[in-house]
């Protein structure tokens, strides 16, 4: 994987000397970690005039779970584990004779920033973006594999949990079962917090367990992640618990995965962003659900849960190859509940079959 970090850095590279910089600082964990292979807790990434030098707090710990520091790389633990990491890359850049800095101003505090001009004054401090995170949305395979086993996790601890009684039970409780099934069968642990949501908590996004129990008659939905490596990836799922689902609720569920296909069909190489959003949003709004929609039908997933690209109506952008991302239309009725219908795919062009989609639990409307 070495030549795989340094080909990142010289991307990188090639894009701060086109801007002008002579080097630049890393402080974003995830940033940090696409291209040193590692983010310890506290280190930043010089990306300097003669070498690369990763600068941690401390020295780093073998058993990171989410990989080693490149061996390319120069490491630097500083002596003092109170000392600021940015602030000593930015002196290291200076000792190289950088003249200019490029740093990622979206994560560093003022006061950070300041203790950087002070401590190397002669450096012309400028703002890197988003560079780093535009690098990072086309996936190769190796990150590809890595978030397919992500998707296998959660499949199999949402499918487990299926099998148990699950009438009686409360919202949390459940929750912390999938989180602990999700490290039993091979996950860091778990992406975000488990959402599960019943009866007329249902199909809210990003809803936070409670002490509500299961009731016969519910809808019970769940959104799960895990992370894998420090890939992350997620699967949403809504299900009737009883013997039957009632007639509003079979609409309502053909509805959602109507919106959720329509979205999926949508993700080819080339696609608008907010087109991706529209096919979906359209299904729900042309109902009459267009006004308690979520701003967005779905977004890119990788180091981070969400990150680029985002599906939403003012989205600017097309969709590349080998990009993956989550489409997650729902529709939550105050009082009564919802449906939400998630899933974490990878855009692939025609020829390679369509979008290939990672979780595979069955999206039929179950009664558990």
């Amino acid at each position: 994987m070495s030549e795989v970090y340094a080909a990142r850095r010289e991307r990188l590279r090639d894009r701060c000397n086109a801007s002008g910089s002579a080097s630049a600082l890393i402080s974003l964990p995830a940033n940090v970690r696409y291209l040193a292979g590692a983010a310890p807790k506290g280190a930043v990434l010089l990306l300097g005039i003669d070498q690369d030098v990763l600068v941690c707090a401390g020295p780093p710990d073998d058993e990171l779970a989410d990989g080693r520091p490149d061996e390319a790389l120069r490491l630097h633990a500083l002596p003092v584990p109170a000392g600021d990491t940015a602030v000593a890359a930015a002196d290291l850049a200076a000792g190289q004779g950088a003249d200019s800095l490029a740093v990622e101003e979206h994560h560093l505090t003022v006061a950070r920033h300041r203790a950087l001009q002070s401590v190397a004054p002669r450096l012309r401090l400028s703002d890197l973006g988003s560079a780093v995170e535009q690098l990072r949305v086309v996936k190769d395979e190796e990150e590809i594999a890595l978030l397919r086993i992500g998707a296998e996790i959660v499949d199999q601890a949402l499918s487990e949990l299926l099998e148990s009684i699950l009438v009686g039970r409360t919202e949390r409780h459940l929750a912390l079962e999938l989180e602990r099934r999700l490290v039993d069968h091979g996950a860091d642990g778990p992406a975000f917090i488990t959402s599960v949501a019943t009866g007329p908590n249902s199909g809210r996004r990003g809803h936070r367990p409670t002490d509500r129990r299961v009731e016969e008659g519910d809808f019970l939905s769940v959104c799960l992640g895990a992370t894998y490596r420090g890939y992350r990836c997620e699967i949403g799922r809504t299900f009737v618990i009883g013997t039957s689902p009632a007639d509003w609720q079979i609409e309502l569920y053909d509805l959602v995965f109507a919106a959720q296909r329509a979205g999926r069909q949508a993700l080819m190489p080339g696609a608008a962003y907010r087109d991706v959003d529209r096919a979906a949003r359209h299904v729900l709004d042309s109902a009459g659900y267009g006004g308690g929609l979520a701003p967005l039908t779905g977004h890119g997933v990788g180091l981070e849960i969400d990150e680029d690209p985002q599906l939403a109506p003012a989205a600017m952008g097309k969709l590349d190859a080998c990009v993956p991302v989550t489409v997650e239309p729902g529709v939550h009725l105050p009082g009564r509940g919802g449906v939400r219908i998630d899933d974490t795919l990878v855009v692939r062009p025609e020829a390679d079959g369509g979008p290939e989609l990672l979780t595979i639990t069955t999206k039929e409307l179950l009664a558990l």
